[in-house]
């Protein structure tokens, strides 16, 4: 007579990342928010209000949100896009100012570069840790394959086949979102 396994089989459950606290949260991301606003609305101090109220905002709705480091960033560009739009007279202010003092691109293309920016950073913090330091690496501190490799465990290869997925998945992420290139 056969012997019958009566354990139940155990499958790998996903790795949830745990929820920060919200002072955690404030502490890790506040400097950040306040250089992705202020690309947005080019002044500083509209920039740390658009931070502050996305940080209520986000306590009122604490438990609510599950991934509240996406949430942030996403109130923030909210935020930032609703005052350049209810602020319009003293935005073309600030642009005259600007086209006066050195010639450069339309206002509407650096709003939707920005705006590109913006979406990709979003974008960024849903992906996995692992990925976002691929990306970090690879982009932000221009490390070849061979020292991303050496610096995660991975083979050279496999740093460039998902670097290559990453990349392609953003791009569908951005084009889902209407972000159709660097000029928005």
């Amino acid at each position: 007579m056969p012997i019958i396994n009566l354990k139940p089989r155990t499958t790998a459950q996903p790795k949830v990342e745990a929820k920060p606290t919200l002072e955690a949260l404030f502490e890790a991301e506040e400097t950040p928010l306040l250089r992705f606003a202020h690309g947005i609305v080019r002044r500083r101090e509209v920039a740390e209000e658009m931070v502050q109220e996305a940080f209520m905002r986000l306590h009122n709705h604490w438990e609510e949100v599950v991934k509240p480091r996406a949430w942030i960033y996403r109130a923030v560009r909210n935020l930032c896009l609703s005052h350049l739009r209810n602020n319009s007279r003293e935005t073309e202010l600030d642009e005259e100012r600007d086209a006066q003092a050195a010639e450069s691109p339309k206002p509407d293309e650096t709003l939707g570069r920005l705006e590109a920016v913006g979406m990709v950073r979003l974008l960024m913090t849903e992906l996995e840790e692992r990925d976002r330091q691929l990306i970090q690496l690879k982009y932000f501190e221009e490390q070849s394959y061979a020292h991303i490799a050496k610096a995660t465990g991975l083979s050279v290869s496999n740093v460039g086949y998902r670097l290559h997925h990453l990349l392609k998945g953003l791009a569908v992420s951005l084009r889902q979102a209407g972000v159709a290139d660097s000029q928005g």
